[in-house]
């Protein structure tokens, strides 16, 4: 049976799919049969012959050199960089959660590590006009614990502190933190890892700076956290 995690973030834009990428490439070069997806993927180009390509689910690909189909990796891909939910008023095509449960227990059955990253923040609609899914219900749904990126830089408190407290109140079990585009020594960074584990209880599981290929964390404590 396949082990588990969900990729969350404190919001839009904050390097949730390039650490995602990292993670990803980290299982594989421990051996792991490692797999990625994402529900609904938006802000997409178009390729030559005019098909949407999810350009999320390729960076990933790229960077963890996983052989799985990109096709595999997102049922729902959308061109305008709007929430899902209005990505889908505007082109069609609305998710459905039965198709999310689907494609992803199909990605489950071929590889043993299935890492999914969500859209934006947690709190992100995912349909609203067919279906009221929030990014929350399909975390539930799919019985995912969390991991949480965060921005290191200057408000990362508020954002993770308020990121951890809705999602506890909400029942979603999160694992701990990944700080992206991290200054080592840098004075505020620093104490920020700091006040982000002591306000949450949650640790600080990596440090991601700048141009890193790999993640500094061992592979075996970061496995560890999927869960079947």
């Amino acid at each position: 049976m396949s082990k588990k995690l969900f990729i969350t973030g404190t919001g839009t834009d904050i390097g949730k799919t390039y650490v995602t990428g990292l993670i990803v490439k980290k299982l594989k070069e421990r051996g792991q049969s490692a797999a990625y997806y994402k529900a609904a993927m938006s802000g997409n180009r178009r390729d030559a012959d005019g098909r949407l390509i999810p350009g999320d689910a390729l960076q990933v690909k790229t960077m963890s050199g996983i052989d799985q189909p990109l096709l595999s990796m997102c049922p729902y891909i959308y061109e305008n960089a709007v929430s899902p939910h209005l990505a889908s008023r505007m082109e069609g095509h609305p998710v459905q959660l039965s198709v999310v449960r689907q494609t992803f227990a199909d990605v489950c059955q071929r590889y043993d590590y299935v890492t999914m990253e969500g859209s934006g923040g947690i709190l992100c609609p995912i349909c609203y006009d067919e279906a009221k899914i929030q990014l929350e219900d399909i975390v539930k749904e799919l019985n995912l614990s969390s991991l949480l990126v965060a921005d290191a830089g200057l408000g990362t408190i508020n954002s993770v502190v308020l990121t951890v407290e809705y999602m506890r109140a909400k029942g979603l079990p999160v694992k701990g933190i990944i700080l992206n585009h991290f200054h080592p020594g840098d004075t505020m960074e620093e104490d920020n890892k700091l006040m982000c584990e002591t306000m949450t209880g949650l640790k600080v599981l990596a440090c991601v700076r700048e141009g890193d290929s790999s993640l500094e964390m061992d592979a075996a404590a970061l496995a560890a956290l999927y869960e079947e």
